[in-house]
């Protein structure tokens, strides 16, 4: 049977017209309408099998690809459609000269970042939406992004089953480009949500080992994620916005803020306050000597031209 799944990939295919399996008993349906009224009255697995070229999708509930029937739209979308990314930039708070980017994956249909990881992580498509993003940052890094800048690239540390294996598609991407692997950040995003600490740890050390800086994303409070912070020692940290919003208001943020300043001071860290839309929390991270910062108030993320 021809199976959509790898480690690093799914395709789910849609067969327009063909048989549907129930119960070792072939069904021929001539539309996905006509395969949608019939999955409507099946509770058994199925699977479907085109007649010409005798592919077969994977065997699953009937419910489950009646789903995938009524997003197939974005799931083609995830798979073969169109991206790319807006650049959102990131400034030196001493002198306010820019650092670099965040690449954030866009659909040139404008179906939004939410429901495209919202299908992906559904559909086991999250992989493959992952790796699209850190190609098309490393595009955008090629077109748009000054030689002397960083880039600063998401992923999820749960995409990439085996790191030696799954993120060769990425080294060579960026080889291709003939760009330098110190122009790129990757930082992993939900830092909170992160349980398998060694994975994480072996993902960074790749990385690493191919001359790229990693990232801590939105590092808050927390134990788990300051307790991380000593374990991977990551080259950066990205604070939680909701520590910045309004810390010139909130004794207890200021407090938090300077704690961290002080710990990624000591273990060398470059430390960025993330979602700045105030003057005043840009005046209130500066006296604490925080780094790097981003957020509406320096600029929005937005398409580049090539």
């Amino acid at each position: 049977m021809w199976s959509p799944c790898t480690a690093c990939s799914t395709n789910i295919p849609f067969f327009e017209r063909g048989l549907v399996v129930v119960n070792d008993t072939f069904h021929p349906y001539e539309s996905l309408d006509e395969l949608t009224a019939h999955l409507s009255t099946v509770e058994e697995d199925v699977y479907c099998v085109d007649q010409v070229t005798k592919r077969q999708t994977a065997i699953i509930s009937a419910s489950n690809l009646l789903e995938q029937i009524a997003n197939r739209d974005t799931i083609e979308l995830i798979q073969h459609g169109e991206f790319e990314s807006h650049l959102q930039p990131i400034v030196h708070l001493d002198t306010g000269e820019r650092f670099g980017y965040e690449a954030l994956l866009r659909s040139r249909n404008n179906v939004s970042p939410g429901e495209l990881f919202r299908a992906a992580n559904c559909f086991g498509l999250h992989s493959k939406l992952d790796q699209r993003a850190r190609a098309e940052a490393i595009k955008a890094t090629y077109h748009a992004v000054a030689p002397h800048e960083k880039t600063f690239i998401n992923f999820l540390p749960s995409t990439i089953y085996n790191p030696d294996y799954c993120l060769q598609h990425t080294f060579e991407i960026i080889d291709q480009y003939g760009l330098s692997p110190d122009r790129f950040i990757f930082e992993v995003v939900e830092t909170e949500k992160v349980q398998d600490v060694a994975h994480l740890q072996h993902v960074f050390s790749t990385y690493k080992k191919r001359g790229m800086k990693v990232a801590l994303d939105d590092v808050g409070a927390g134990f788990s994620t300051l307790d991380m912070l000593r374990r991977l020692k990551p080259d950066y940290v990205k604070i939680d916005r909701s520590y910045i919003s309004f810390c010139d208001q909130d004794a207890e943020k200021r407090t938090f803020l300077k704690n961290v300043r002080q710990l990624t001071k000591s273990m060398d860290i470059t430390i960025l306050a993330e979602g700045i839309e105030r003057a005043e929390e840009v005046d209130v991270c500066r006296e604490l000597g925080f780094d790097l910062a981003q957020g509406y108030y320096f600029g929005k993320p937005s398409p580049y031209s090539l």
